[in-house]
């Protein structure tokens, strides 16, 4: 947790020093992120995050409450009740009036109540912090849970970025190759058909262009959510995928052993139960004797005929009390201890299932981590072959050697290799953010 308090700590001071810079760049409706400038204002930006906070506060309040059972409660009462018609008692041809007729009886007094001792409530204090160390590792959750999603997205904006900026050099690509074409058409040293593929393959790069620069945008109203910033601004981040490549060769060779030490639901497994198990101690509280004292302090006037207060006859009294309560028999608390029982034994199964699930998750994300890394290798120098395909193939095409086909063809691969190559390590980065959030990886 003193961890947990630093790092947020860090993140208040940082996005601090960053609030003139990020100010002046909302002024100017732009705002220009690294990921750790995306993942910190939306740590401070995002809703959730404050609802998560604003739970703990409330817990941490019912934690009050629980401990305040255990100071003195006071209460003052006063009353007056006017008898019209006393009753009346007979008995061996006797009667006798239980009072006087048209007459008032004036009380008031002091009440004080102690519990001397509550097992109950000893308890409850301790199910109370339990309650409120989960409340904080829910916090925690929420956190890497958004963590993920802002750093995936972030991610997704990248991988559209570089998707569009291969696409208009594709569509530039294509446009050189058909005002070649079209130059040698005019002439007359290619044929029409030369040109008809050079202005069809120029044309069908358009859509894409124009594809791609929607998913930019769809890309950026993603990421301005869970930052928490509105639409209206506009972001920008100078950031590109093959940026990432060399991340991804140094981190398969610190790939090492993992384990859930620090997964947040194994942790909340935990302290659920840990919860169980304080609630069933606070169910045999109901088979231990409590002990109480109270203190009364009372002023009585009986059978006043006016309503002049100030003119009665007061008297007072007092009395000190203790209570002894021994539960002897209820049948609903055998019922609810073995009802708790039930439950803990239902969560210890689910959590041994989680950690089976939790445990295959991060084999299928270091699996899918080393098949991206194998696939940038290959993908990489694929674009290198593709690239060398595109100049053999423009260079045949401008002396006469080479075919308008060919030339499309290559610059298709090179497209197709282009793209493979920021989906590898795109795939690479999103595989290890999710394996970070399930290790419960807190260093962002």
């Amino acid at each position: 947790m003193k961890k947990l308090i630093s790092k947020g700590v860090f993140l208040a001071i940082a996005f601090a020093l960053n609030i003139p810079f990020i100010k002046a760049q909302e002024e100017l409706g732009v705002l220009n992120l690294t990921l750790d400038e995306a993942i910190a204002i939306a740590l401070e930006e995002n809703p959730t995050i404050e609802i998560a906070n604003q739970e703990v506060i409330l817990k941490k309040v019912a934690n009050k409450e629980s401990w305040q059972n255990l100071l003195p409660e006071a209460s003052i009462s006063a009353g007056i009740d006017h008898t019209i018609k006393a009753a009346e008692m007979k008995l061996g041809g006797q009667s006798f009036k239980m009072g006087q007729d048209n007459s008032n009886t004036g009380s008031a007094g002091l009440s004080i109540s102690l519990p001397v001792f509550a097992p109950a409530v000893y308890k409850a204090m301790s199910l109370s912090k339990t309650d409120i160390t989960l409340s904080l590792e829910k916090a925690r959750a929420t956190r890497q849970d958004l963590v993920n999603q802002v750093t995936k997205a972030y991610y997704q904006l990248m991988l559209t970025q570089d998707t569009h900026d291969v696409m208009l050099a594709s569509y530039k690509l294509a446009e050189d190759n058909f005002n070649i074409a079209n130059a040698k058409y005019m002439q007359g040293a290619v044929s029409e058909f030369d040109k008809i593929s050079a202005e069809v393959q120029m044309r069908s790069t358009r859509p894409g262009v124009v594809s791609s620069a929607n998913a930019i945008t769809l890309s950026k109203l993603q990421l301005k959510v869970l930052m928490g910033i509105t639409a209206d601004i506009d972001i920008l981040i100078k950031d590109s995928l093959a940026a990432y490549e060399t991340e991804v060769f140094a981190n398969e060779l610190a790939a090492g052993s993992e384990t859930l030490v620090n997964n947040t639901t194994m942790k909340q497994l935990e302290l659920n139960q840990k919860m169980l198990h304080e609630n069933i101690k606070l169910l045999r509280t109901n088979f231990i004797p409590t002990l109480g004292v109270s203190f009364s302090y009372q002023y009585q006037s009986l059978y006043n005929t006016n309503w002049n207060f100030f003119n009665y006859d007061w008297a007072n009294s007092s009395s000190l009390m203790f209570s002894l309560s021994i539960p002897i028999y209820r049948a609903s608390n055998f019922t609810k201890m073995k009802s708790a029982r039930i439950e803990l034994l239902q969560l210890d199964l689910n959590k041994t299932n989680t950690e089976r699930n939790l445990n295959t998750m991060i084999k299928s994300y270091r699996n899918n981590m080393t098949a991206s890394s194998e696939q940038v290798v290959s993908n990489k120098e694929n674009v290198f072959q593709a690239e060398k395909a595109v100049q053999i193939a423009s260079k045949r095409y401008e002396v006469g050697k080479g075919t308008v086909l060919e030339l499309n063809s290559s610059q298709v691969s090179l497209t197709e290799a282009q793209l493979v190559y920021n989906q590898s390590i795109y795939d690479y980065l999103v595989a290890k953010a999710d394996l970070n959030q399930v290790l419960g990886d807190d260093n962002y």
